[in-house]
């Protein structure tokens, strides 16, 4: 029979192994979340000050573009403007002059940005066609069931606000900026949104100007 002392220098030799065992039993056992850092939270002023040297140019000072066939980003929702230059950037949507923008910008610049548009208030814009306005009001708030096209109002909102992290904002958007982009959908230039594609196809070039034109007055 082992002595007194023999099981107690057992005992103080095992602790230090139990004790790794433990520690590594109670690391594997927390939550991974517990060790992930929080996303840092963008920095709008960054964000401006990164806009005013590399986007003011064609989307104007206060992001709301001067330039119909420039977008405004003006309350845009920001991450439906970091998806836009992350594909940019991939070359998932095609634009020479944004490719190449959007090459020189980091994560963080585009989340920066996107925090500093959004925040800026967007000016209103307006219809301008009255012979086709009423078309594109039919189309924006019932689509055309005999194409299956579905209404733009499903996505983008009745008032053109559309749904954060989802469909961007429309309201007041140039109207020739959303003819061309919508052209390019069916045409198959832009294809970073089967979605839009498919809606696309189904429309003619008066229905598109219609509706453009109808989304340029939304409040």
């Amino acid at each position: 029979m082992k002595s007194t002392a023999s099981l107690l220098i057992a005992a103080a030799l095992a602790l230090p192994a139990f004790a790794s065992f433990a520690q590594q039993a109670a690391a594997a056992a927390a939550p991974a979340s517990a060790a992930a850092p929080a996303p840092a939270k963008p920095d709008a002023a960054a964000g401006g000050a990164k806009y005013a040297t590399v986007c003011a140019a064609c989307h104007g000072p206060d992001a709301n573009s001067g330039v119909p066939a420039n977008p405004k980003l003006a309350q845009q929702h920001p991450e439906y403007i970091v998806k836009q230059l992350q594909e940019f950037k991939a070359g998932k949507r095609v634009s020479p002059v944004m490719q190449g923008f959007a090459a020189m910008l980091s994560d963080a610049d585009m989340k920066n940005i996107a925090s500093w548009a959004a925040g800026q208030k967007a000016k209103p814009g307006f219809a301008k066609d009255k012979d086709l306005v009423a078309l594109g009001e039919r189309i924006y708030r019932g689509g055309i069931a005999d194409r299956q096209v579905a209404a733009c109002s499903g996505c983008h909102s009745p008032n053109g606000a559309g749904i954060p992290a989802q469909y961007p904002r429309l309201s007041g958007q140039h109207a020739d900026y959303i003819a061309s982009q919508l052209v390019s959908f069916r045409d198959g230039v832009r294809t970073n949104s089967l979605q839009m594609n498919q809606v696309a196809m189904r429309m003619n070039d008066r229905e598109i100007k219609a509706v453009a034109d109808y989304i340029a007055g939304l409040r």
